[in-house]
């Protein structure tokens, strides 16, 4: 629904924010944009736990057969951290997003 900037309209009659409305839309709705701070993981360190990919809100953290991280989608990955946080380990460590 566009919305004519220059209309006035009633509360009822706004679009609701934060919602999507097409199912499996969010997989082609690009989040990594948003990001100042990406994860980035070491191999060595990773335990398999599991609890990254089990906390990523974004379902962002891809797994093995093994159950250790194979790659973090970045497009989808916000960078909140939750992941980082989450690693007892100190396997996922925050950094800034340098975008080119």
């Amino acid at each position: 629904m566009k919305i004519d900037p220059n209309t006035l309209l009633k509360a009822s009659e706004l679009p609701q924010g934060g919602v999507i409305d097409v199912p499996g839309s969010s997989e082609v709705y690009l989040s990594g944009d948003w990001r100042t701070f990406k994860p980035e993981f070491d191999h060595d360190k990773c335990i398999g736990c599991m609890l990254c990919f089990l906390y990523c809100p974004d379902n962002a953290i891809t797994l093995d057969e093994n159950m250790k991280i194979v790659s973090i989608d970045y497009d989808h990955c916000k960078g909140c951290g939750i992941c980082a946080h989450e690693c007892k380990v100190n396997a996922i460590k925050m950094v800034l997003d340098e975008k080119e």
